[in-house]
């Protein structure tokens, strides 16, 4: 355990988080997709990357499988590995947010809670939450992976959906239904929701 008395943040003596959002002529939120694999979460955070770069916004997509084979590569997928994946990317998510940047998180984040939990950190002013729905059988139909077929085979334990429950969010920001629209009509109506927010 850390003796935190030998821990002296200097946040106070940085470049604060209002100078630097004022250099990218933007404000840093942190949008955060949630969804069941196979729902388009990673698909549609990349349209949307750089379809806000093309209209001057710093952008940076957090994705689950990136951050699953770098700092989070010693995780597995119980509900104790999952919360602290969970609570290790929203702290990322908020030092880039204190940079100014827009950071798209894409997690299946499966539980209310642990969504909770991530806009605890992250600060509940900053957070919007985006739920890109699609019914079980949609994503294991598409199951663009193979995790689905792994899953049903016992291949891969704890898997949401399979054998691990996934909450839908009650009040998403936004929700976004790519069963009946496609990924690029999600994305436009994403960023449309988002421009008035991140501009400044």
């Amino acid at each position: 355990m850390v003796n935190q008395g030998n821990i002296h943040p200097v946040f106070e003596k940085l470049v604060g988080r209002a100078e630097r959002e004022a250099f990218l002529h933007q404000n840093s939120k942190v949008i955060w997709m949630t969804g069941l694999s196979g729902s388009g979460k990673s698909t549609i955070a990349q349209l949307l990357e750089r379809q806000l770069l093309e209209r001057g916004f710093f952008a940076q997509v957090l994705d689950g499988d990136n951050i699953r084979t770098g700092i989070n590569n010693n995780l597995g997928f119980s509900l104790e590995d999952r919360t602290e994946n969970i609570r290790r990317i929203a702290e990322v998510a908020k030092l880039y947010l204190h940079s100014g940047i827009i950071t798209i998180c894409t997690f299946i984040s499966p539980t209310r809670a642990i969504r909770n939990f991530a806009k605890q950190i992250i600060g509940e002013a900053d957070f919007i939450e985006i739920f890109v729905h699609a019914p079980l059988e949609v994503c294991e139909a598409r199951d663009v992976k193979g995790l689905y077929q792994k899953a049903r085979a016992g291949k891969i334990k704890d898997f949401t959906g399979i054998d691990s429950p996934y909450e839908p969010p009650f009040l998403p920001d936004l929700t976004l239904n790519t069963e009946e629209e496609s990924l690029e009509t999600s994305t436009d109506r994403l960023l449309g929701f988002l421009l008035p927010l991140l501009a400044k």
